[in-house]
């Protein structure tokens, strides 16, 4: 009887876990990148530190050149043309644009990424004090949760970031997108 009862608590206490959508903390993430035509060029592979995420950037097929690289607060890559859905950088109300403005940086903001001739591009990243998932129930709104309730994206534009002009570096034109997804 002692069994049935502990086998049975245990049952309970997953349903109430599961019920108060407060889900476990994910340890890694991915994206799968897509060019304005829809087609995938590439992933990033995301794995969460001890006070940040790490990223494995692997793309083929961009313009040789330095591109802006963000993460957008909203999950969706849908509108290819310009991928607008996916709104703006991850950001505090408080935060300016830019890795180099000293009002800043935004939690979205990250280097450019520096593209060869052959337009492929492998690098490895480390963005402080983003989280993959909510450590606590009550952060699982906030906007360095990069699986918060509306999701986010990470983009390339076709320009480099000045790291300073608002609001996007003069970046310019979005050119690729992609969703960050739970393992």
């Amino acid at each position: 009887m002692i069994k049935t009862l502990s086998k049975t608590a245990l049952s309970v206490a997953a349903v109430l876990s599961m019920s108060t959508g407060v889900a476990m903390a994910a340890d890694s993430a991915m994206s799968s990148i897509i060019n304005n035509a829809g087609e995938e060029i590439g992933t990033i592979n995301i794995k969460q530190g001890p006070e940040g995420v790490l990223m494995n950037v692997d793309i083929k097929g961009l313009p040789a050149g330095a591109h802006g690289f963000h993460i957008h607060s909203v999950g969706d890559c849908s509108d290819h043309d310009h991928f607008k859905m996916a709104k703006g950088h991850i950001s505090d109300d408080d935060d300016k644009h830019g890795l180099l403005n000293p009002e800043g940086p935004e939690a979205g903001d990250l280097p450019n990424l520096i593209v060869p001739e052959n337009g492929e591009v492998a690098i490895e990243l480390y963005a402080h004090d983003l989280e993959i998932t909510a450590s606590e129930a009550d952060d699982a709104d906030d906007e360095e949760v990069l699986l918060d309730a509306d999701g986010s994206a990470f983009m390339i534009h076709a320009d480099p970031d000045d790291h300073m002009t608002q609001p996007i570096g003069g970046a310019g034109a979005r050119i690729a997108c992609g969703v960050i997804k739970a393992n």
